[in-house]
């Protein structure tokens, strides 16, 4: 039996409950891969499940996606060989870590033009794009969008796949010093949700038209305006609750403001089937290396230094990912 070390946290609460440990590992059982790991992805799930927003059972580890080397296979694993490169970002929580057993199935071997580090940083935030883009609604050359969090992670991926569909993309921040990132990624215009009519912003910025699909990863501060910016028949989808949970909404408040369809979707139904995961991460490659989806790492931190990471994290100190590195 080797080792390994990885984070661990036995209560909730500030970056200083994360402590690094060393320990056992077994050899990997049946259906199941050794890998080194060389690149973690850093999530803000991550942050809210260290403070027990999100609560775990503990002791845990943190962290849901990561790529690496196959140091070994189990029996019955017959699609991955030592020295393949992989990654994943459904294989439970506990990818802070150097080394780590992960089952077959939650991993997708990753292309050339793939690095590690872009693989673990854009891997749970582009798969979301993914789903939104393609599943969620089929964005077609021509569609109207509005994408909240324009200059966040998931953000800025969907607005540059989304443009490079063909879409127009009118994106929303949530302070002024983030315009620049959000027009980058290629929003045609950005309003600011701190503006007290910001629905009537996006109008103007508009000239009257409404979304074809909002995109709102917000929640409780936006989610009934943005029912206010869809056309009608369009969609509305909130994927994620940045400032809370979402408002309960009234069936019939969506006959009211144009007939709209409203979901909540999320990342990991659309990717529990390894075929799927894989077909879907292999849409992702494609965009990857189409030049359509790209990564920013805003900051590298080695794993034992994972407290800063996540201070700088909190702090708001980092423009772009993050990246831990064992």
């Amino acid at each position: 039996m080797s080792t390994h070390r990885r984070v661990v946290i036995t209560e909730f609460g500030p970056p200083q409950v994360m402590t690094l440990q060393s320990e056992p590992l077994p050899a990997p059982g049946t259906g199941e891969v050794c890998l080194r790991q060389t690149a973690i992805g850093f999530n803000f799930i991550d942050v809210y499940q260290r403070r027990g927003a999100y609560p775990l059972d503990r002791p845990t580890g943190l962290g849901f996606e990561a790529a690496g080397v196959v140091e070994a296979v189990g029996p019955e694993v017959t699609d991955f060989n030592p020295g393949d490169r992989v990654a994943y970002m459904n294989a439970g929580v506990g990818a802070y870590a150097d080394r780590r057993n992960v089952p077959a199935g939650k991993l997708v071997r990753l292309p050339d033009e793939v690095s590690d580090e872009a693989a673990a940083s854009l891997l749970f935030k582009g798969m979301t794009a993914q789903y939104l883009l393609r599943k969620t609604h089929a964005v077609q050359a021509g569609d109207l969008l509005l994408v909240h969090s324009a200059a966040g992670g998931v953000g800025q991926i969907l607005t540059r796949w989304a443009t490079a569909l063909g879409a127009k993309v009118i994106g929303t921040t949530g302070s002024p010093q983030k315009r620049d990132a959000a027009l980058t990624a290629g929003c045609a215009a950005v309003v600011d949700l701190n503006h007290p009519d910001w629905p009537n912003a996006f109008l103007e910025a508009t000239g009257g038209a409404k979304a074809r699909v909002v995109y709102d990863a917000v929640g409780k501060d936006t989610l009934l305006k943005s029912l206010d910016c869809a056309a009608p028949f369009g969609l509305v989808v909130s994927y994620g609750a940045a400032s809370g949970p979402s408002p309960a909404i009234d069936p019939e408040l969506l006959n009211k403001k144009g007939c709209l369809f409203l979901t909540r979707p999320s990342v990991f139904p659309h990717n529990a089937d390894p075929a799927t995961f894989r077909a879907n991460a292999a849409d992702l490659f494609d965009a990857i290396g189409r030049g359509h989806v790209a990564v920013d790492i805003g900051a590298r931190f080695p794993l034992d230094r994972v407290v800063e990471a996540h201070e700088a994290a909190e702090a708001r100190a980092v423009t772009g990912a993050i990246v831990l590195v064992p």
